[in-house]
């Protein structure tokens, strides 16, 4: 297979893989199963190219419109996408009219080479469902819970469920790299030089970046400490193969 054909090939795949979401029918569980295979994918595609193509590469951004007005607990874990999809990511403060009645709404800007942030959106939108579902379940198993006491309880729930997936996305992106430095020495120096390739086009658009504030929040510990629980059932680490969605235990 030539190499043009192998990675148009590899792009294919992660163009369906991007489809495989909960909204078209797959489980949570099965949807999460995908997500070392985002890895492994877009080692795969960086690996088929030269350095002369990766030099090349055009990079683009996408936007993710965040769920409410405010962040929520997934903004823990937006940096740590980034990193793994080898992905520059902020928050945009400017709100532009999203949906059918015109809600003002911020979003997540993802930016880098088009498979990784093909990849950083996937990963948003399973993670964000992810928290959905759980935190819908995490209910369910404390209707005791009222009023401010629920409240209270859910934010620290998700705030605990996104700690816990934040490091485990942490910990498969350090694999990756140890994965590539294990390997041929051409890995390693395709990273370097589509991470120098990121950065200069970013900074060609001129955009600046600012560190944002750490807000302190009151937690129910119990809840928090239920929610990294529930961040370690999720599957993260089992890959979805060729041959169809994958069965889990």
């Amino acid at each position: 297979m030539s190499q043009i054909l192998e990675i148009d090939r590899v792009k294919a795949r992660i163009r369906a893989l991007t489809e495989k979401t909960v909204q078209n029918g797959c489980t949570d569980a099965e949807a999460f199963a995908a997500a070392e295979m985002v890895g492994k994918l877009l080692d795969r595609y960086m690996l088929t190219m030269s350095e002369v193509q990766v030099r090349e590469e055009t990079c683009i951004q996408a936007k993710v419109p965040m769920a409410g007005k405010r962040r929520g607990p997934i903004d823990g874990c937006v940096p740590a996408i980034g990193r793994f999809c080898h992905c520059i990511v902020w928050l945009d403060q400017g709100q532009t009219m999203t949906g059918p009645e015109g809600v003002p709404t911020k979003h997540y800007i993802y930016f880098g080479f088009d498979a990784d942030v093909q990849m950083a959106v996937y990963l948003y939108k399973i993670i964000e469902q992810a928290i959905t579902s759980e935190t819908a379940r995490f209910k369910q198993a404390h209707p005791h819970l009222k009023g401010t006491s629920l409240r209270l309880a859910t934010r620290s729930f998700q705030h605990g469920l996104v700690k816990r997936l934040d490091d485990r996305l942490q910990d498969l992106h350090r694999d990756r790299e140890e994965s590539l430095r294990a390997g041929p020495g051409r890995g390693t120096a395709l990273v370097l030089v589509k991470q120098t390739v990121v950065a200069d086009a970013f900074r060609e658009t001129k955009i600046r970046l600012r560190a944002r504030s750490v807000t302190v929040i009151a937690i129910d510990r119990r809840a928090y400490a239920a929610g990294e629980v529930a961040g370690d059932g999720i599957n993260l680490a089992r890959p979805v193969t060729d041959q169809g969605p994958a069965r889990l235990r």
